[in-house]
């Protein structure tokens, strides 16, 4: 019994270390961009509590199957081990705690995604068309049609997708949120830029030959600066 125990001690310390530097890895090596939206913080949070979670159950079975075929290989003898029907406590150990693990990261995905999605009253609309291979924004409260997203920081944005013939996906990497344009539907995006700078909206969805090639500037300035932006698109449109 104190022999198995001291193995138990050795192997649970070795997936600890384990566990750390298979997450430095996976951190170190899946790099995303800079946040750039208030929504960034709670989906990053998710996806570091994924990687652990990786990290874990990797360093779990790998541990336990090298200390096994280190600590307990044969030595000569080639007689047949010791038979072990099995652990009635072990067995429901590994079947409640990963249903409560499953179910937790429900709960969790669930409500981050109501959150997210939820509606802000004060929201700025523009309405965003994905085509073979472009895309064409038009803000409601100008009229103004461009081909590149100019949106003000610090303001919630609600961006409304259609598709002009197939599928395609909006997604601006430094704002972690994704979001299908449908054709003959109207889906929605919602976010807030909270870092003033210039982004690249990709498609996120297969739908065609040039479809790496189907990008749009985003620009996210200041409200001083997005005024002064709409004043101009006013003037070129009562011209």
């Amino acid at each position: 019994m104190a022999n198995n125990r001291r193995h138990f001690i050795i192997a649970s310390v070795l997936i600890v270390i384990s566990t750390v530097l298979v997450y430095w890895i996976l951190d170190s090596v899946l790099l995303k961009p800079a946040a750039a939206v208030v929504e960034a913080g709670p989906i990053d949070e998710m996806f570091d509590q994924h990687i652990w979670l990786i990290a874990f159950l990797f360093a779990l079975v790998a541990v336990f199957m090298c200390y096994a075929l280190i600590v307990f290989r044969a030595r000569g003898d080639e007689g047949d081990g010791e038979h072990i029907h099995g652990n009635g406590t072990l067995e429901i150990v590994w079947t409640v705690v990963p249903c409560f693990v499953v179910v937790y990261f429900a709960w969790y995905a669930t409500t981050m995604l109501i959150d997210l999605t939820r509606p802000n009253p004060n929201e700025y609309v523009v309405v965003a068309e994905g085509r073979q291979w472009s895309w064409l924004f038009t803000y409601p409260e100008s009229g103004a049609v461009t081909p590149e997203l100019v949106l003000p920081v610090d303001t919630p944005v609600r961006v409304d997708l259609t598709s002009d013939d197939v599928l395609h996906n909006f997604w601006v990497p430094e704002f972690r949120v994704k979001q299908d344009t449908v054709p003959g539907k109207i889906t929605n995006v919602r976010f807030t830029p909270n870092v003033i700078g210039e982004y690249v909206l990709r498609c996120a969805e297969l739908c065609g030959t040039n479809h790496s090639g189907m990008l749009a500037t985003v620009r996210v300035v200041s409200a001083e600066e997005f005024k002064l932006w709409q004043s101009e698109q006013l003037a070129q449109l009562q011209q």
